[in-house]
């Protein structure tokens, strides 16, 4: 099996003053996802501050990483880059550190056609040699992947997954639909509001930001959901509402970012020009987390 089923927790990188990954913290916030027993790290997605790391930064933090989790937990790593070149080269890296899988979305500055995606995702799945799964992450990336496109793409060798944000009408029908041109490719959800609905609903993974840094509560979402106990996911899915409210308002990374400072693992700022939660929002969220608690 793939490392793309069940719960991928996607932890924040944490980064100095000056914007460096700051190696000893990230083994802090990695250390509680081993702990719990999350499926897999999706390391450096977008909760992971990639897009503000450059290509040497983004290795180091990889080779900490296959460092701290010691083989104890699958590792997925996101290789997306504005040039075809820089993804495949992270591919590569991912492949000669010992990543267990890769991460790709479709990032560009200039919108890109459907043949520019699939020319890329095939030079990329390639070069890395392990299994990919497609990152579709359009509120980021600006790219729609159209039903077509996403087959097309998991006819691709190395192509083993993709990710989806959880479809907001009967989901149910909506993965049933986009299943039946994947083959065998795992289909998971991303977001946060039903994301245990979508995974009764027949979603393999959850993608998920909450995990990465409170894995506890999003570990028991999932496994809920695995076990098809429909009133325990909604119980779950009410108890988690209302950070998932200030999550969708204020963006996961910051929150995300907040959550690990109040538990202690570190202190790490936001890459500039990204600004914290203020002072009430982190006391709202502080409520949140003793009601989890």
């Amino acid at each position: 099996m793939t490392p793309f089923h069940g719960l991928l927790a996607y932890p924040v990188t944490p980064m100095d003053a000056d914007g460096a990954p700051d190696l000893d913290a990230l083994g802090r916030v990695l250390a509680p996802l081993v702990d719990a027993g999350v499926d897999a790290v999706g390391l450096l997605g977008s909760t992971g501050n990639y897009a503000y790391l450059d290509l040497p930064a983004r290795k180091r933090v990889l080779a900490a990483a296959v460092e701290a989790l010691d083989g104890r937990v699958p590792l997925v790593v996101g290789v997306g880059a504005m040039r075809t070149d820089w993804a495949e080269d992270l591919a590569r890296d991912a492949a000669r550190a010992g990543a267990d899988g890769l991460l790709l979305a479709p990032v560009s500055y200039q919108p890109l056609t459907e043949a520019e995606v699939h020319a890329h995702f095939r030079a990329v799945s390639l070069a890395g040699d392990l299994p990919l799964c497609v990152y579709d992450i359009p509120g980021t990336t600006h790219f729609r992947f159209t039903s077509e496109l996403l087959s097309r793409l998991t006819q691709l060798p190395g192509v083993a997954a993709v990710k989806v944000p959880v479809p907001r009408d009967d989901p149910a029908a909506e993965l049933s639909r986009m299943r039946d041109g994947l083959g065998d490719a795992a289909l998971g959800a991303s977001g946060m509001a039903g994301c245990g609905r979508a995974m009764l609903a027949g979603a393999d993974a959850w993608h998920s930001s909450l995990a990465g840094s409170l894995p506890g509560p999003a570990l028991a979402l999932v496994r809920a959901a695995q076990a098809g106990d429909a009133e325990a996911v909604e119980a779950q899915e009410t108890a988690l509402a209302p950070l998932f409210g200030l999550m969708a308002r204020r963006g996961s990374l910051r929150v995300a970012h907040a959550i690990v400072g109040l538990r202690g693992l570190c202190a790490a700022p936001l890459p500039r020009p990204l600004m914290p939660l203020d002072a009430e929002e982190i006391d709202m969220l502080a409520g949140m987390l003793d009601e989890l608690d």
